[in-house]
């Protein structure tokens, strides 16, 4: 089983537009609404591979059941802390020229008490867990800390997988994790850096490495990505697609690659895989997920070549 503990839910309206005119009145062409979370999309893309995942995380009582009846959809068990309050809302506009631009709803408030419920959640169900992925921002006002303790509560069979950034990623590493899985920008807002080059690239996961984390996992967008463990060092190339939508790519990867861990692949194939899902995913318009034919179809294209 593959548990995947989703920090903060939220309601995406993608909303698709001819072009985005600020002041000025917007006509939508099409609207579509996603019941999400980055763990959740995660936990769907884990099920549409075919394997087992488990769902947990806050959840709020004012519209969190439409979440449990997208999770039925899919066929995603799950088994949420619930807090008072409504489910955050986020704006994905995207016009013609595949253009995105995102409006961010701000997280509800968790108390202490929901805190130490989740972290007890995390111990019990984790036991069952082959992967335990914990990814995404945390509730209002809780601290980068609490990344730490939601990592230290994984049962020690488990392999960690931990997609965040900033200090919420340091204090990840600090109970030392499996595979990270950053995006090109999220490692130099993290590291406070730009990279322009592989070389500069690699010394920035290895500080990762040296962090605590045994792999690295890093998105570069469509370029591709690339995969390292210090002394191996992957990279794989995107094809050329559609891109209707960037919405959840990088929870794509995610579960492709906690699927290949589960399994015990190597670094080459956690690459390849994850480069698959999270193109497959950027094809569809509205979805926070890909279908199991088009990752198949991406995955068979794939070449992956290690460098140095």
């Amino acid at each position: 089983m593959i548990l995947t503990v989703c920090m903060s839910p939220s309601v995406d309206v993608t909303i698709e537009l001819d072009s985005l005119n600020v002041g000025k009145v917007n006509v939508v062409k099409s609207k579509t609404l996603s019941f999400t979370g980055k763990a959740l999309n995660v936990a769907i893309g884990v099920a549409r591979l075919g394997a087992d995942a488990f769902a947990t995380g806050f959840m709020y009582n004012e519209n969190g059941n439409m979440f449990e009846q997208a999770l039925d959809k899919e066929g995603v068990p799950f088994s949420f802390v619930w807090n008072n309050g409504r489910v955050r809302e986020n704006y994905k506009c995207i016009d013609k020229k595949s253009m995105l631009t995102e409006i961010n709803d701000v997280g509800g408030q968790v108390s202490e008490e929901k805190l130490v419920d989740l972290l007890q959640m995390i111990r019990s169900t984790s036991m069952r867990a082959d992967v335990t992925v914990i990814s995404g921002g945390l509730p209002r006002g809780v601290g980068a800390e609490y990344y730490r303790e939601l990592f230290r509560a994984v049962d020690s069979r488990s392999l960690r997988i931990a997609d965040t950034e900033g200090t919420k990623l340091f204090a990840a590493l600090e109970a030392e994790i499996d595979l990270v899985k950053p995006n090109i920008d999220e490692l130099e807002q993290t590291l406070g850096r730009e990279f322009t080059d592989k070389s500069e690239i690699l010394s920035g996961c290895r500080e990762l490495l040296d962090r605590g984390a045994k792999a690295v996992l890093l998105s570069l967008g469509k370029d591709g990505a690339i995969i390292t463990n210090g002394t191996k060092n992957y990279y794989c190339k995107s094809i050329n697609v559609a891109v209707n939508s960037t919405v959840g790519a990088g929870d794509g990867m995610v579960a492709a690659a906690a699927t290949m861990m589960q399994r015990g692949a190597d670094l080459s194939d956690i690459l390849r895989a994850g480069v698959a899902a999270g193109t497959a995913t950027v094809t569809t318009f509205g979805t926070i997920s890909f279908t199991k034919n088009k990752y198949d179809e991406i995955f068979d294209g794939l070449t992956v070549t290690e460098f140095h």
